[in-house]
This record gives C-alpha cells, sequence and structure tokens, in this order.
C-alpha cells in the first residue's frame, strides 16, 4: 500500500472544505472476480494537514486488485484517509457503477461537519 504523503495546511485557522473527485476507481468484487468500477469523492475539513493528490491518486490505484466489497472500501478509505491527516472531518462517498442492474452509493464519515 503506498504511502499517503500530506502536507501543511495553508489556512488552519480557517474551517474550509477540500473536495477530490476520482472517477476512475476500480477494485474487484471478492465473490465474482469481476470489476467494480466507482467514483469516488473525498470530502474534508482539514486542521493541520492536508493530503498531496499524486499520493491519493497512487493509494487509490492500489485498489485495483483487491478483492473488497462496497462498503468495506469506503470504510477502509475513510480510515486510512482520516487517519493520515487527522481532520476536523472527513466524508468518503462511493457512486458504484451498476451491476446487476444496480447502483450502489456508500457513504461514511468521521462526525457532524463543522460550521
Amino acid at each position: 500500500m503506498p504511502e499517503i504523503d500530506v502536507f501543511p495546511n495553508p489556512a488552519p485557522h480557517r474551517n474550509y472544505t477540500i473536495k477530490h473527485i476520482c472517477p476512475e476507481f476500480t477494485s474487484v468484487c471478492p465473490k465474482t472476480g469481476q470489476p467494480d468500477f466507482a467514483t469516488i469523492d473525498l470530502e474534508y475539513v482539514p486542521d493541520q494537514l492536508c493530503i498531496e493528490l499524486k499520493a491519493l491518486k497512487l493509494y487509490y490505484f492500489s485498489f485495483r486488485d483487491q478483492g473488497i466489497y462496497f462498503e468495506a472500501v469506503i470504510n477502509r478509505l475513510l480510515d486510512d484517509l482520516a487517519g493520515c491527516c487527522q481532520p476536523r472531518w472527513m466524508r468518503v462517498t462511493g457512486h458504484f457503477n451498476v451491476r446487476g442492474g444496480i447502483s450502489s452509493v456508500v457513504m461514511a464519515e468521521t462526525g457532524p461537519k463543522p460550521a
């Protein structure tokens, strides 16, 4: 698993939201072995650290060959990403492509968003 690099928040005195969208996330269904495709929305209010984008991309791409269910993917992303930067708030949403006639959206967050 690639390391998730961070850098100092340029405005730690203020609550502001960062949103990164990755429309090319892929993993593998552990039951069928078929690829799963998703758009991942990462939103967070940073505290002292922000997530570096190239490291985020490499981290996301590390899931390409992993057999993991939608629900586990999103909760793992939240745990790993919140763990590396300790945000004031974070939400990870996975918009998974249709499979078997059903599309899925899975969301996990750290708690209430600061005002």
